[in-house]
């Protein structure tokens, strides 16, 4: 068996990870949660992408929920008829205001009683006295506590608290959905947990997560979760560069408890991906305190009891002879005791005095008024207020660190405001100075969390701290050997999680071992069961050892590496082995094979030639045969070897160590988790509580409908347009009606089920629906008629059209077919043209002494062609099948019109309409496809070319035209043609224009194209005569240049003669002579 972390994986293998990958990572994409779960309230924050940690808040908009849900029993006869029917489930503080209405149905604080026993536990007995109208039951599996219904038959299964925490953590989710967004998967959740809570009690938080429909990514202490938000917004020295680490104290009084936990923040630098290194900032837990009993439900409490002892004091309780254990046990009057104690002690954090009356209180007749001041409270609570120096002293204790390692004090809870609790941690800390205030109490531990998930999950990329949390307990481990119980301690209370150790046990046959926690109680330390081991292939494991590596039972060691779980802080085994160190016999048939064919072995008779011993070899060649001379000096070598071999003794055997893993099974110690039909059994009844509570909403909003509708009928008796399309005979009826169900849904239709109230409402609405739609139809109607009447003349206009464009699209085409016979003529007239204006050039045959002087760069010969014109665009083309296509459309919409109008006419307004206004719209539709088809084919028609363009390139090539009537028509043809897109671009509005306005039109566009015809033509006959005189100038500049021999010496004589005559008539204005040498002919001068 391959050694552990080396073994390897098949291809199928390797697939089926990386489609798991895969498809973790699209789960991973989305949104997570971060939960406080305090005892009296819940918090939570969101993190998704373009959410960055933000509180969820209720349905109240409140930012905290209270940890509370409710039963409240139906008052629908037909709801609880139902056999799937169950209570209405009320949460937060909706919940508690039921609490003295139905005080057996109302569950607040639940989080003490997580993983508690029923037995023989004082959390039960206090959670009881403070909640008197709840029944607590022990549960049946386990025997942990649990509740029994009243909205329930008493043979029905009680709710274990896990399954109540439950439905307030699916409440969270479903808030938290709401704010993500539709279409967000909301799953993963890390969840706060106290730093004393045990094995039993995180894994309630678990189970009660799972039953929720959450995935629990890790658990966090609360002053961890606190210290980590502290941490995000800070940088701390860095002990990599010698600075010293900052130790904190995150103080947090809550509801049910009070810790302190001492922190320690410093930067460190680590190695980074590739060459680099980088700072992460650390949070480490080093100590921890608390009080499990000390928080604000304790402070609530002596508020109670101080109200029952002054309420049974009054005279008229003396009188009844009321006791104080008749109150108690009253859940109503404690009910409302419990939630005015709250009030008063929040009250009194900031202010001095309070009051409180009661109406009807115990009695009906019994009124009770309470006051209560600040010094008085303080009286009442001095027993506590011992209490609050505690935890801190524990955590100093365990952190080994006294208050001057201290940088700060962090507060943290609700509790905290309380006045003589703050007097208290000044004189404990004995510095006011150190107590931080910018830190939110409220959510600092629910942000912290949130920044947790987001780091573990790997859709999100945050700022690197990396966190840890401690054991909280130690942890040891216990096994029977030889008959004797047997003990190792593993971690202490402050090993940090992930924390891996090597436990080596001197066993060989399968063994059973539990890992367990030491909890400190009152009588010493008492060992809780975590988790059982048990080894599968121990036994045989050992015997392959001993058979196939000869190992000894003395040299067989069994090892066992124990780690605290990242996620829960629970200890965990991660693997298991046995080994023995063997003496591996070197050779077999292989090598033995080898040493036959002279071989050898790699390490000792395969030694490769070194440099020296090549250079000093020699071979040589001689007709064709080849022989080899070595060294003396490798000779020498060679018989030493030998000698040296045959002396010593050779090397077969080699110690080495053998490793075999071992299987193992674990299961949960200490209370028995939930059996697998138990578990389906819970999650079916949260599953059926779901679908009561949608089909409730159902029937609330159809009762909700109805009775709306009811009000809805009373104004449309009175509608001024219902009268005109009613009978008085139908709305008589329809008031009947309507009174009859106003009526009933006061009376047996407040317990009627959906399918009766849905009857009801679609009965009435049978009766005013067609009435109705008579009104809207009246209404609606002529608008949809005139629209229809103007897609007709709209048509009639484009059939119109269509009928132009044919006849100036067969113009253009004779118009072309002209153009081009006369464009053939042209071509041959220039073509003979061309050939009888070309000239010679002049001779070659020109001497040297003329090299110096540059050619006349006029051309000697041109030629005129005639370019055909250019053909004409193509222009839209309607066939006959369209015209025909667009008018039997035309015709027949006119027809139905025409046809149902005069039906409609012989109609009251009470009848049922001939035609709705639904199918005008219908056939306005099919006139607008039919025309908006045929005007898309045009639009994809291509452009007309540019006049401009065309004469420019006349005028490049030099090109003379000499006709012009077949080109002007041709063009002007393709003006009338295209006279429909001009129309369709200067009548923006041609839906509302005439078929005489449209003739009016088409008639101005063909004047003005006419007139622009006539101008071209003018325009283009200037042109042609200039370019004749150009040509003719030139024509006669090259007949000079012809004429006069450009002979050098002459050229020279006649300078020196128009010197000679310069120098002797002065008087005489001078000639304009051009420079010598410049090459230039004399006509160039003229």
């Amino acid at each position: 068996m391959p050694p552990h972390g080396k073994r390897r994986f098949s291809p199928l293998a390797t697939i089926i990870f990386l489609l798991f990958s895969l498809a973790y990572s699209a789960s991973a994409a989305s949104a997570v949660l971060g939960i406080d779960l305090g005892t009296e309230y819940i918090k939570a924050a969101l993190v998704k992408p373009g959410i960055p940690l933000e509180i969820v808040l209720t349905k109240d908009s409140k930012r905290k929920e209270a940890a509370a849900v409710a039963f409240k029993p139906s008052s629908s006869k037909a709801a609880t008829s139902e056999a799937n029917s169950f209570p209405e489930r009320i949460y937060g503080a909706d919940a508690l205001a039921l609490s003295a209405r139905f005080p057996s149905d109302v569950y607040p604080n639940l989080k003490p009683l997580l993983g508690v026993q029923f037995k023989d536990n004082n959390v039960a007995t206090v959670y009881s006295g403070r909640h008197p109208g709840l029944r607590l039951v022990e549960g049946k599996d386990r025997g942990t506590i649990g509740f029994q219904s009243e909205s329930f038959d008493s043979g029905a299964e009680p709710f274990l608290v896990e399954e109540l925490l439950a439905m307030e953590l699916k409440n969270i989710r479903e808030n938290a959905r709401v704010l993500a967004g539709k279409g967000s998967n909301i799953q993963d959740a890390v969840i706060t947990v106290p730093s004393f809570y045990t094995a039993e009690e995180r894994r309630a938080v678990a189970l009660a997560a799972d039953l929720a429909g959450l995935r629990v990514l890790g658990l966090i202490s609360d002053g961890l979760s606190v210290g980590l938000n502290y941490a995000t917004s800070r940088t701390f020295p860095t002990v990599s560069d010698g600075g010293k680490p900052e130790f904190h104290l995150v103080y947090d009084m809550g509801a049910g408890s009070t810790t302190a936990t001492i922190l320690r923040f410093q930067g460190k630098t680590v190695k980074d991906v590739g060459k680099f290194n980088k700072t992460v900032q650390e949070v480490q837990i080093v100590g921890t305190g608390w009080d499990k009993t000390l928080g604000g439900d304790a402070l609530n409490e002596i508020v109670m009891e101080d109200m029952i002892q002054k309420l049974i004091a009054t005279s008229r309780m003396k009188t009844i002879g009321v006791e104080a254990n008749h109150i108690r046990e009253h859940g109503r009057t404690m009910a409302k005791l419990w939630k005015e104690a709250e009030r008063i002690r929040q009250v009194l954090s900031a202010n001095t005095e309070t009051s409180s009356s009661f109406e009807g209180l115990f009695y009906e007749d019994v009124n009770f008024k309470y006051k209560l001041s600040r010094t008085e409270f303080e009286k009442l609570g001095s027993g506590y207020a011992i209490r609050v120096q505690s935890p801190i002293t524990a955590a100093l204790e365990s952190a080994k660190l006294s208050l001057s390692d201290i940088e700060s004090v962090i507060l943290h809870g609700g509790a905290v405001r309380t006045p003589f609790v703050q007097k208290q941690l000044e004189a404990a800390i004995k510095s006011a100075d150190k107590i931080r205030t910018n830190v939110n109490s409220d959510e600092a531990a629910v942000f912290g969390a949130a920044f947790k998930a987001a780091a573990i999950s790997p859709s999100f990329r945050v700022k690197d701290i990396r966190t840890g949390d401690i054991a909280g307990y130690a942890v040891g481990v216990s096994w029977t050997s030889d008959g004797k119980e047997r003990q190792q301690k593993l971690f202490v209370p402050t090993s940090q999680t992930g924390l891996e150790k090597q436990v080596s046990l001197k066993v060989t046959s399968d063994l059973s071992f539990t890992l367990f926690e030491q909890i400190p109680a009152t009588a010493g330390l008492i060992e809780l069961p975590v988790v059982k081991i048990q080894t599968l292939n121990l036994t045989s494991s050992v015997q392959q050892l001993t058979d196939k590596f000869g190992c000894t039972i003395a040299d067989i060691k069994s090892q066992f590496a124990i780690r605290l779980s990242p996620i829960n802080g629970l200890p965990e085994l991660v693997r298991g082995s046995v080994s023995c160190e063997a003496i591996e016999k070197k050779g077999g048939v292989v090598d033995g094979v080898k040493d036959f064919l002279g071989f050898g072995s790699k390490k000792s008779d395969q030694e490769p030639l070194k440099d020296d011993a090549s250079a000093e070899s020699s071979t040589t060649s001689l007709d064709g045969e080849s022989s080899t001379v070595s060294s003396p000096k490798e000779s020498e070598t060679s018989d030493s070897a030998a000698n040296k071999i045959t002396d010593e003794k050779p090397k077969d055997v080699k110690p080495k160590t053998q490793t075999i893993y071992l299987d193992f099974s674990t299961d949960a110690a200490g209370l028995p988790p939930l059996s697998t039909e138990k578990l389906q059994q819970i999650k079916d009844r949260l599953a059926e509580f779901d679908a009561s509570d949608r089909s409730r909403m159902k029937r609330e909003e159809t009762l909700n409908t109805l009775e709306a509708f009811t009000y809805k009928a009373r104004d449309l008796i009175e509608d001024e347009g219902f009268v005109l399309a009613s009978t008085e005979q139908q709305r008589i009826e329809i008031e009947e009606q309507f009174k009859s169900a106003s009526e009933w849904l006061y009376g047996d239709g407040a317990d009627a089920s959906r399918e009766t109230l849905k009857a009801r409402l679609d009965h009435l609405r049978g009766l005013v629906d067609p009435v109705q739609k008579r009104k809207d139809e009246a209404a609606r109607r002529p608008n949809e008629v005139k629209a229809l009447q103007e897609a007709l003349e709209q048509t009639k206009a484009m059939v119109s059209l269509i009928s132009q464009n044919r006849e100036a699209q067969s113009i253009a085409e004779e118009a072309a077919s002209s153009s081009s016979v006369t464009d053939s003529s042209t071509a041959s007239t220039t073509d003979s043209t061309a050939n009888s204006e070309t000239t010679e050039p002049p001779s070659s045959s020109i001497t040297d002494d003329f090299a110096d002087l540059d050619d006349d760069t006029a051309t000697t010969s041109s030629t005129t062609t005639s370019e055909p014109p250019p053909p004409p665009p193509p222009m839209p083309s309607y066939s006959a099948e369209d015209l025909a296509l667009l008018t039997e459309k035309q015709e027949s919409i006119q027809t139905w019109l025409a046809t149902k109008l005069a039906e409609q006419e012989k109609l009251s307004p009470t009848d049922d309409p001939a035609f709705l206004s639904s199918d005008l719209a219908a056939k306005s539709k099919e006139l607008n496809e039919v025309i908006m088809k045929l005007l898309q084919r045009q639009m994809e028609m291509p452009g007309r070319p540019k006049s401009s363009s065309s004469r420019a390139k006349k005028s490049a090539t030099k090109t003379i035209t000499p006709k012009k009537s077949a080109t002007e028509s041709a063009e002007k043809a393709e003006d009338t043609a295209a006279s429909m897109d001009d129309i369709l671009k200067q009548m923006p509005g041609l839906d509302k224009a005439t078929e005489e306005e449209i003739a009016a039109a088409v008639k101005a566009q063909k004047a003005k194209t006419e007139q622009d015809t006539t101008e071209k033509v003018t325009d283009d006959t200037s042109a042609e005569k200039s370019e004749k005189t150009e040509e003719k100038t030139r024509e006669k500049s090259k007949e000079k240049l012809k004429e006069k021999p450009k002979d050098k010496i002459k050229e020279k004589a006649k300078a020196k003669s128009r010197e000679k005559k310069r120098s002797k008539t002065k008087s005489k204005p001078k000639p304009k002579v051009k420079a010598k040498g410049t090459g230039k002919s004399d006509h160039e001068e003229l």
